[in-house]
């Protein structure tokens, strides 16, 4: 069997892993159910008023190899619990192992071992590959999850929102590639910013670790990281999404509405370009300038692309200069403009955010001062990024060539300013119940939350990797135990990651086709107390407001955007615990 087959047999094999009968009481022992690095923290969380002894067995030998006192009883109003933390951290040696609470029972297994998470970072990377158009899915790559190409977007129309002279209302272009955006079939320039952004700034700041990560696609067997491999698919299709008559850049691709379970070679309702936007060109360029720099130490696989990224980032700056106000709203493209555009906006008044990320991403590309005397991210306090708030990417990319950004910015005082934001994020894991940073406000629960703790975690290693300060890392690792299983529903949030993991995510490829199993690798969105889908959940309370079902899109959606900071925070974290002690 080749390594191909064994990545894909590695992932149906964890993916079947999710309908294991719970082992008595794991609904109340909530920890990462995929495990532990010798050398890290190790803690689980009991939901249990009541204090007492906890142990770990051996489940090779079933022999106690663990002993240890619950914590004290603390109660959290976001999930409505009374929990207490069982710290296994001096446990080190390898092994498969369970948590025992004599009065509760049992919890999932867990490993303790090096490289505990890489199975998952390659998996995650494997998502994309799962969410590539215009393609089939080879059984040699996709395994059971193999699928004809779909839309081969070949033919798009202009949107007459979309119209100029020199391509009318209906015109024919071609935009093929790219990745589906989330659990429906369109491509969105928005979210494919930061989306790409993330995974280009883990080839840029863990070269080696990337290098070495094989997700099983198409391309492992050629000379460049899989990682960019995947990003590059991306980026060819939004090379096709600016128009080079002007260098403006269309908001999105898409159908007129959304598609219903069908899979992707069944949706075959006309697709469009729509609309030119100010945050579209801006994520462009950003995304653009970046990949210049990686691609121009890649030109013998990607001979003379450098030179095109580099021209489309400033001729999609040079149109966002021209036209700071073409904000994308898209109730009144409806009213103006047939057919009616009802699928993701990712719209929004603010574009501030996205001027000075892509004033930094250019400014280090072609480190010319004017682009951060037009905008600047450090005109903005550090924060967690998410799509529709950028400058922290901007944020990162300062601070990884500070020695560039040296003779035009204060590089000390940049870091301080960043550190102590980090220091407040860091801090909140001492004082919550679970001992996660995702959690500390409640407004961390929101659509995507569980994108907010990936994202919380990437700010922390940024933190890590100036400092080398272990109190970041940690506080990085304790949201990794949150996605994993360490919150309060006691899921691990990725498909076919753990052994209660989701089996019904809003995604159509998975709810259409004939396997059991969902597409492996897929973070879902996770706890939303706004629950704008209508289900019925079990619980309202903010921590807990999720369910495991198609009909969930508002917590059990996956998108691309969720998964990128999962790529890197589970790649960083390898990189940064292979050889880390406590």
């Amino acid at each position: 069997m080749n390594a191909r087959s064994c990545l894909w047999l590695l992932a149906l094999v964890l993916a079947g892993s999710r309908s294991v009968a719970a082992q008595d009481g794991a609904a109340s022992i909530r920890l990462n159910q995929l495990g532990f690095y010798p050398n890290a923290p190790k803690h689980a969380v009991v939901v249990s008023p009541d204090a007492g002894p906890f142990h770990v067995i051996d489940l090779a030998t079933d022999d106690t190899v663990y002993h240890g006192t619950l914590g004290p009883a603390h109660v959290w109003p976001l999930s409505g619990e009374t929990v207490r933390q069982a710290d296994c951290s001096r446990l080190r040696a390898p092994g498969t192992y369970a948590l025992v609470v004599p009065s509760l029972g049992t919890s999932y297994p867990f490993a303790v071992q090096a490289a505990v998470h890489r199975p998952l970072a390659a998996g995650a990377l494997k998502g994309y590959y799962y969410q590539r158009a215009s393609t089939p899915l080879d059984a040699r790559y996709a395994g059971p999850w193999a699928r004809a190409a779909g839309h081969p977007d070949d033919a798009v129309a202009v949107h007459p929102s979309a119209a100029t002279a020199q391509r009318p209302a209906g015109t024919l272009i071609a935009a093929p590639r790219g990745w589906y955006d989330a659990g429906d079939y369109n491509k969105y320039i928005v979210n494919s910013g930061i989306s790409t952004y993330t995974l280009l700034a883990l080839c840029e700041q863990y070269p080696a670790f990337s290098a070495h990560l094989e997700a099983g696609i198409p391309e492992s067997d050629n000379a460049v990281p899989d990682v960019l491999d995947e990003a590059v698919w991306n980026l060819r299709w939004m090379l096709t999404m600016q128009d080079p008559h002007d260098g403006g850049v269309y908001h999105k691709l898409t159908h007129a509405t959304f598609q219903g379970i069908v899979m992707p070679h069944e949706a075959t309702a006309p697709r469009y370009v729509v609309q030119k936007s100010t945050a579209a060109a801006l994520n462009f360029a950003a995304v653009m300038a970046q990949a210049t720099r990686l691609l121009a130490n890649q030109a013998s696989a990607f001979p003379g692309l450098a030179d095109s990224t580099r021209a489309a980032a400033l001729n999609a700056w040079r149109w966002a200069r021209r036209n700071p106000e073409a904000v994308y709203n898209q109730r009144a493209l409806n009213e103006s403009y047939d057919p009616d555009v009802v699928t993701g906006a990712y719209g929004g008044r603010r574009v501030d955010d996205e001027f000075a990320w892509a004033a930094a991403e250019l400014f280090i590309t072609t480190a010319a001062d004017s682009f951060l005397t037009a905008a600047s991210p450090l005109d903005h306090d550090p924060s967690v990024p998410s799509w529709s708030n950028v400058e922290a990417l901007g944020w990162y990319t300062l601070l990884h060539y500070r020695r560039q950004a040296a003779a035009v910015v204060d590089t000390a005082a940049m870091k301080q300013r960043f550190l102590r934001f980090a220091d407040q994020l860091a801090g909140a894991r001492t004082q919550l119940p679970y001992g996660t940073v995702m959690g500390h406000e409640a407004g961390d629960f929101v659509w995507g939350s569980n994108a907010v703790a990936a994202n919380q975690a990437m700010t922390l290693l940024q933190a890590f990797r100036l400092t080398a300060d272990s109190t970041y890392l940690w506080a990085a690792l304790s949201n990794q135990d949150y996605l994993l299983g360490r919150n309060a529903v006691g899921y691990s949030f990725v498909t076919g990651f753990g052994a209660l993991s989701p089996g019904h995510p809003h995604h159509r490829p998975s709810e259409a086709d004939t396997v059991a199993a969902p597409v492996p690798g897929l973070l879902v969105g996770g706890p939303n107390p706004g629950r704008q889908d209508g289900c019925i959940y079990a619980s309202t309370l903010p921590a807990r407001a999720y369910l495991d079902a198609w009909c969930s899109y508002a917590s059990n959606e996956i998108a691309i955007n969720w998964n990128a900071p999962l790529v890197y925070v589970t790649t960083a974290l390898e990189a940064a615990l292979s050889d880390k002690r406590r």
